[in-house]
């Protein structure tokens, strides 16, 4: 009798480990459902825009937006994937979905907000004047009569021709590219780049004996993160990560790492 009660006692014991078992496997199998369908956002960017977002020596993507992009992405609790556009039609890439943000020093503008929408702006910047070091380009004035570069679609652009002077320009010559306009200006093709100040400080700092900076600029700007219009949704949640990194010093801390000081906003 004692020994029958033993037997019932052990199989009673093994169904409930094996119950268990079944439902720490179920578990299992719903968090990883879970994981499966976290949704993922595809941000669109032009690659060759250092400090913001390029490719180091092993083509793989940094920057200080990618940084920015990647800790706001985990915060949302969404995957995050970068995809290389022709930066000249990015709104096409948004509004066509093919991309759902836009993050890699764009500029916030009354026309751009038209077709967009921003997030609060995260850093502020200039649109700067390069000229080679010895160059007797002195001020904006002295641009009168000059040959002067530019990237395609950016946002030097607009700042360039909402200035009267640009009406006055030998020639106003585009590029896919700064990192071209600024080879053509050392090559004297050019005798002046409107730059983004984060894209023109970098460069000018690691050739210093090449180019030089001015003190007239073009205006001042603010970035933000672009999103299609009605994705509201999306637009909210990297909106609140944004401030809480903000808030909690990491932007600032990716800022240190990128700039050596902190530009958010």
């Amino acid at each position: 009798m004692r020994r029958q009660s033993y037997l019932w006692i052990m199989a009673f014991a093994a169904l409930f480990l094996l119950n268990a078992c079944d439902d720490q496997t179920k578990q299992n199998q719903v968090s990883q459902n879970v994981e499966v369908k976290k949704q993922t956002i595809v941000i669109g960017l032009d690659d060759d825009f250092p400090p913001m977002g390029f490719r180091d020596q092993n083509n793989e993507l940094v920057g200080f937006d990618i940084d920015l992009a990647r800790e706001a992405a985990k915060r949302a609790d969404l995957n995050v994937e970068f995809k290389p556009i022709d930066w000249s039609a990015k709104e096409a890439e948004l509004n066509s979905k093919r991309v759902d943000a836009l993050w890699n020093g764009l500029t916030i503008t009354d026309y751009r907000k038209e077709n967009i929408l921003f997030s609060k702006p995260y850093m502020i910047n200039h649109q700067i004047i390069v000229v080679r070091a010895d160059s007797d380009i002195q001020t904006k004035a002295d641009l009168v009569g000059k040959v002067i570069g530019l990237q395609d679609g950016s946002s030097a652009l607009d700042a360039v021709n909402a200035d009267p002077i640009h009406t006055n320009f030998a020639e106003l010559n585009q590029y896919a590219d700064n990192v071209t306009a600024l080879l053509d200006l050392a090559n004297q093709r050019l005798d002046a780049v409107v730059v983004d100040g984060v894209v023109g400080h970098y460069y000018v700092a690691k050739k210093p004996d090449e180019y030089r900076v001015l003190e007239d600029n073009f205006g001042e700007e603010q970035y933000g993160v672009g999103f299609e219009k009605g994705n509201v949704e999306l637009h909210q949640k990297i909106q609140q990560a944004l401030t809480s990194m903000i808030n909690d010093g990491t932007a600032a801390q990716i800022s240190q790492k990128w700039f050596g000081t902190d530009v958010t906003k």
